[in-house]
């Protein structure tokens, strides 16, 4: 079974998320990418917003293009260090063909096709993913879809790129100090 979480409940849920409500979010168009990467590394709307243009070269009320996301998000893949959002550290990874596409056979020939949301979410239940579908990002974290309300019954997209975050922070909660 799909869990799908809509965004908007998990924003007014998230305390991470507690800028959902900020100037920039209520003035913003076309932000999927922004709200994607709060809502995938846990930052603030602000410090997610200024990291997509500092990184996509986002434009205000304009959206990320394409293009600027696949580059900027491939630089970081090839950086030793990977990335830092605020004061997190994350991996990237892009997500290769097999990942992202199901192979059929045909009448003897191969075929490979888009995975659509609901396959991509139970082939990868763990983990933190940012999903690019047609003009739209959402993010994939353990198992359930963080997107809008509108989009919460549309399980069908295709996906056309995915990119896996990990975190490299050190978790700070739950350290125990060894003396010996």
């Amino acid at each position: 079974m799909v869990k799908i979480k809509v965004m908007a409940n998990y924003l007014s849920a998230n305390r991470n998320y507690s800028a959902y409500n900020c100037e920039i979010a209520v003035k913003e168009k076309n932000d999927c990418v922004v709200r994607s990467f709060a809502s995938a590394t846990g930052v603030s709307y602000r410090t997610a917003h200024q990291f997509c243009k500092d990184n996509f070269n986002r434009e205000d009320k304009k959206g990320t293009k394409n293009v600027f996301i696949t580059s900027g998000l491939l630089r970081m893949e090839n950086s030793s260090n990977g990335f830092l959002i605020g004061d997190k550290r994350f991996s990237v990874r892009k997500m290769s063909k097999s990942e992202t596409k199901n192979v059929y056979k045909v009448k003897g020939e191969l075929i490979w096709r888009q995975k659509t949301l609901k396959s991509f979410v139970q082939a990868h239940p763990n983990g933190t993913f940012v999903v690019m579908v047609a003009k739209h990002a959402l993010t994939i974290k353990d198992g359930e879809l963080l997107d809008w309300d509108s989009n919460k019954f549309q399980p069908t997209r295709k996906v056309q790129d995915a990119y896996e975050l990990k975190s490299l922070s050190k978790n700070k909660v739950g350290t125990q100090l060894s003396l010996f």
